[in-house]
């Protein structure tokens, strides 16, 4: 039985700083940077969805709370980041629970000021009027859009006499993002616990497993366990998918019966901190591989093994996923699925590997399921670097349902997907799920079967 880990040191205040320090490396000296998280947003009536900040709010200061704004300008001297923030407020803390507050945002974050949300309009305004660059997400913050847009358009005495206020506007996200890309140590052990963690769920949801469980069943079972083990609950809905819901990507209905003989296929991953896992694993239902099933299984898994090893310092991003097309269409091939030789299967237009296999081997991943940064810079593929994040999730999936091929009947409703995080280092893929089970073996040794 896999034991969770101790809880890793949470981002230190020396982390941010330097995070920090390496975006406003970046800015000029009249720029003002504004950092503005989701807003909350009701579910109905008086209810609300649960709050996640922004990503970039996140990597930027670690703060959590709704109804904030994050600012860096520079004073002459150096960068100041100011925080607006929640003022402490007895009666929605009796209904709502407590706040940091101005005195408690000024005591333990990576900021030099702090200043209650309330005085945003006024003192945004004064910061605003002395810059000459915005840097702004707008579509987030009504009031700060229009605040930004406002000093842009405003003609007065100031601005033409003077040339006071903000001529241009820039999303930073894309200079955040290139910070984000590559993970710190510390970064890395927050992913590592969230996979530990989602791995331990997935066990526990294949000893569940049985003929007659409903998706949901196995759902609650992982997802319940994400609680359990203390993280803030699921990454990204969970796809939980039996028999011919295993062929389809993104189904989140999970409310079927799974029968015997089928595959079922669970995408689930916790997060930690506002650190992403994302695990697949596919098995069958009743504890037990049949031929087909197996031999799909097995070259899914033939093919994840050699898109990971392309996970290396200096290798193209598009390597695992070419590593693993050409694995999956050579075993095809052999099973007489695809009649096209290789170089036709692989074929982007016309191969027939796409009728099977259509998405791509990965994505990158860290406080986003599906994280920032970009696959092709200049348009060629980003090579891979120490401390990149990247999924690696090739699959099969023969649904009987789809009108636009011929299913061979052999393969009818088997959908398997095998994905791991895994974490480019200077000595070699570095998986961070490793301790999920993923071998015909272990599988069929877990399944249905109590902890011991």
């Amino acid at each position: 039985m896999l034991q969770i880990g101790e809880k890793p040191a949470a981002i230190s205040i020396d982390e941010f700083r330097s995070r920090q320090r390496r975006l406003m490396s970046q800015l000029r000296p009249d720029d003002l940077l504004i950092i503005c998280p989701n807003m909350e947003s009701t579910r109905s009536n008086d209810v609300h969805y649960p709050y996640r900040s922004s990503s970039d709010m996140l990597y930027l200061s670690g703060w959590k709370d709704p109804e904030s704004i994050l600012t860096a300008h520079n004073d002459g001297k150096s960068w100041i980041v100011t925080l607006f923030v929640q003022p402490k407020d007895t009666l929605k803390e009796i209904w709502e629970g407590r706040r940091e507050g101005v005195e408690g945002a000024l005591k333990g974050w990576a900021i030099d000021f702090a200043h209650s949300i309330e005085d945003a309009s006024t003192l945004l305004a004064q910061m605003i009027a002395k810059a000459n660059r915005i840097l702004h997400r707008s579509g987030i913050n009504s009031l700060v859009d229009n605040m930004v847009n406002d000093a842009i358009e405003r003609r007065d005495r100031g601005r033409q006499q003077f040339g006071n206020g903000p001529i241009s506007i820039e999303d930073p996200s894309a200079k955040i993002a290139e910070l984000r890309l590559r993970k710190s140590a510390a970064e890395i052990s927050q992913m590592r616990h969230a996979s530990q963690i989602s791995s331990l769920a997935h066990e526990i949801s294949m000893r569940h497993s049985a003929v007659g469980r409903r998706e949901y069943q196995l759902q609650s079972v992982i997802e319940g366990f994400f609680s359990y083990a203390g993280t803030s609950g699921w990454a990204y809905p969970s796809i939980v998918g039996c028999g011919e819901n295993a062929t389809v990507l993104h189904y989140t209905v999970n409310d079927d019966i799974c029968q015997d003989g089928e595959i079922i296929l669970i995408d689930a991953g916790a997060e930690y901190n506002g650190y992403a896992a994302d695990i697949t694993r596919s098995w069958p239902i009743n504890g037990k591989f049949t031929t087909p099933q197996k031999e799909i299984y097995q070259l899914v898994l033939n093919a994840q093994l050699a898109a990971i090893d392309e996970c290396r310092v200096g290798r193209p991003y598009n390597a695992p996923h070419e590593a693993a097309r050409k694995i999956l269409a050579e075993g095809l091939i052999e099973l007489g699925i695809i009649t096209q030789t290789l170089d036709e299967a692989l074929c982007m237009e016309n191969g027939q590997l796409r009728m099977w296999y259509m998405h791509n081997t990965g994505h990158w991943i860290g406080l986003d399921v599906h994280d920032v940064g970009i696959y092709k810079p200049n348009g060629e593929a980003r090579l891979l670097e120490e401390g990149m994040c990247l999924t690696v999730e090739p699959g099969l999936y023969f649904g009987a349902w789809r009108p636009d091929i011929d299913c061979p009947e052999r393969y009818a409703n088997i959908g398997i997907r095998i994905e791991d995080d895994v974490l480019v280092t200077s000595t070699g893929p570095d998986v961070l799920t490793k301790d999920c089970p993923k071998t015909i073996l272990d599988l069929e040794s877990l399944i249905g079967k109590d902890f011991e």
